[in-house]
């Protein structure tokens, strides 16, 4: 049996580690702070994360999708600090939603649009206006991002339409549910040519350029930053500045990304 003594001894030793385990709890509570990212940024990003965890201490994490589907989890209330979309549109549709902190907003990075197909079959190819990229295709199909919401198939489709041959590969087209997904499809075999970022490229050693579509053809490629409403990290702005300075500039570069300023 435990006699008095040793109910005393139990009881002050319960209390201490109850003690100690709340006074720990402040160490303990640093959060990452979490990242909806798009999908073309994870190279990148990657990088420049594991950079800011050297020098800060802290860590990111980083949850990368077609900026459209990361939209629409913060609009349902997943829980993150960051966004970083593909496109003007995606960070306008929180903004009118109040679900970014609107002073925190800038345009963090500038891309291009491709043509890839697979490195082995790879042939240059003259992007103009009227340029035959269904004959190109033959049977055929033409990867890219879903047209209607994934940022690179818009301005994928906006460019073939500038172009004139939109019509001619409509019919064609393998949409997928992010960029990365239709330079998989090419990089696999699944489809002859594919649409993706310029920066996309570097992620897979099976897949070519074989033409850069004009500046022209389709609006500016920015990509805004922001942290969102309900983001309660007090490390969030530090990681926005860091990934807004010179120190982490060369990690987009290096990727191909124009850093905007």
């Amino acid at each position: 049996m435990i006699n008095r003594r040793q109910w005393v001894k139990f009881a002050v030793a319960a209390v201490s580690v109850a003690f100690l385990g709340t006074a720990a709890l402040p160490a303990m509570a640093a959060e990452k702070v979490t990242v909806f990212a798009a999908a073309s940024l994870k190279n990148a990003l990657d990088a420049a994360n594991a950079a800011w965890a050297k020098e800060s201490g802290k860590e990111a994490t980083a949850s990368y999708a077609a900026s459209s589907a990361l939209a629409k989890q913060i609009e349902g209330g997943a829980p993150a600090d960051v966004f970083i979309s593909a496109d003007l549109d995606w960070m306008d549709y929180l903004a009118k939603k109040d679900l970014i902190k609107a002073d925190t907003r800038s345009n963090l990075l500038g891309n291009r649009i491709v043509l890839v197909a697979a490195k082995d079959k790879a042939k240059p190819v003259d992007i103009k206006q009227d340029f035959d990229l269904s004959g190109l295709l033959g049977d055929g199909k033409l990867a890219m991002g879903e047209v209607k919401s994934v940022p690179a198939g818009k301005y994928g489709k906006a460019a073939l339409e500038k172009l004139g041959v939109w019509s001619s590969v409509e019919s064609k087209v393998a949409g997928a549910e992010s960029v990365r997904a239709a330079l998989a499809l090419v990089s696999r075999g699944e489809a002859p040519y594919g649409i993706v970022y310029q920066t996309d490229v570097t992620a897979d050693p099976g897949v070519a350029i074989v033409g850069t579509f004009p500046a022209e053809s389709h609006a500016p490629i920015i990509y805004p930053i922001a942290i969102l409403a309900e983001s309660k990290n007090p490390d969030a702005a530090g990681y926005l500045e860091f990934l807004k300075s010179e120190k982490a500039a060369h990690f987009f570069t290096e990727q191909g990304f124009t850093v905007l300023k």
